[in-house]
């Protein structure tokens, strides 16, 4: 690795991480206590520290999520709610408690990880999350999307800035994103700050931690965190381009149309392939009612319509994720598909059965 890939942060660089978070009232970190979290902490205090402007400085709030899977982690709670104290900040911690799943353990703990930084940092008036993602994370989750066979989307990886999970209006802000996490260590030991090693980024039962695995070797042969993360925003590139083609060809098939699930036939037969295909998953998933279209179902009605099409067949009729897809009279048309049959007959027979105990006596339970 290059020298100057394990530099520590200088203090310039970290006014340039945060400058355009300088103007918000208050900032949530997410910080659990390893190296990359301990970090931004760190970084976030000096820049915060170095503001110089007149108005009112951000207020940074700490939050440790202490999701209970592991015995160290009350006392790394603690450790990291020390140093945000010499910091001048604020921490609180965050406890996920119920029963954990005994399967799908890495995503339910990510959830409710997010859900709990949602809710302290609308207690707090902060409007924004800080989380510690770096160059490693996006090259891992490139990796990682790729071995589960993503679309275009989903391998052009993190945003700097999204959406947390579920919460709807508070923002997601990584702001190291393009950093590499041996910076972020260098930046540790020059100051002499310790974190904590949590076992579990190691451990093989995770996806993630077999890829981590592999990045050495891959690094040898050219496929570094910096080339995945490359791959990445270039993709990301693309995948914008490709979204505004799709804005426009939804704008013209449907100007005569009148409804925003109805295309002409025509001129979808003629859109390229990909523009098409996300054409038809924006209208199964926004008038379906079954969430996200799945990209291998959705690429396999596609190609049953485009069959359709070349054929001359008058009528195709096929639903997907609580959508139904019709091909009639020139238009292909996506509405909310009707109730299942098997759904429709239960409820019927329900009914029925309701309407034959009406005006019954009850019989005495047995004794």
């Amino acid at each position: 690795m290059p020298a100057e890939q394990e530099s520590p942060i200088s203090a310039s660089e970290a006014k340039s991480l945060f400058s355009d978070l300088e103007n918000v009232p208050a900032l949530l970190l997410a910080v659990s206590g390893g190296p990359d979290s301990i970090a931004l902490m760190v970084l976030a205090a000096r820049w915060r520290k170095a503001l110089k402007s007149p108005l009112r400085k951000p207020e940074l709030i700490v939050a440790t999520v202490d999701h209970g899977l592991r015995s160290e982690s009350k006392r790394e709670a603690a450790d990291v709610a020390k140093l945000a104290g010499t910091l001048g900040l604020t921490h609180r911690t965050l406890r996920w408690s119920g029963t954990k799943p005994k399967t799908g353990l890495p995503q339910a703990a990510r959830l409710a990880r997010y859900a709990l930084l949602a809710g302290a940092a609308r207690k707090a008036g902060a409007a924004h999350v800080l989380t510690a993602h770096t160059l490693d994370d996006q090259a891992e989750t490139v990796l990682i999307r790729m071995s589960r066979g993503s679309g275009l989307t989903g391998l052009a990886a993190m945003a700097r800035e999204s959406s947390v999970p579920g919460s709807g209006t508070i923002k997601l802000v990584r702001p190291l994103l393009d950093v590499p996490k041996a910076r972020l260590i260098a930046t540790l030991r020059a100051e002499k700050i310790t974190f904590a090693d949590d076992p579990s980024n190691r451990d093989p039962r995770f996806t993630r931690a077999r890829l981590r695995g592999l990045m050495p070797q891959l690094a040898k042969e050219g496929l570094d965190a910096r080339r995945l993360a490359l791959l990445g925003r270039r993709l990301k590139r693309a995948d914008r381009a490709i979204e505004n083609a799709v804005d426009r060809a939804h704008t013209e098939l449907t100007a005569d149309l009148g409804a925003p699930g109805a295309y002409d036939a025509t001129g979808y037969a003629r859109l390229p392939a990909e523009i098409a295909l996300r054409l038809l998953g924006r209208a199964i998933g926004s008038l379906g009612d079954e969430g996200p279209v799945e990209l291998g179902k959705l690429e396999a009605l596609k190609e049953a319509l485009d069959a359709a099409q070349m054929s001359g067949s008058k009528r195709f009729r096929r639903s997907l994720a609580g959508a139904l897809v019709t091909l009639a009279k020139g238009e292909i048309t996506v509405e909310r598909a009707p109730p299942r049959k098997q759904a429709s007959r239960a409820m019927s027979l329900t009914k029925r059965r309701q309407g034959a105990g009406k005006g019954r006596a009850t019989p005495a339970k047995s004794r």
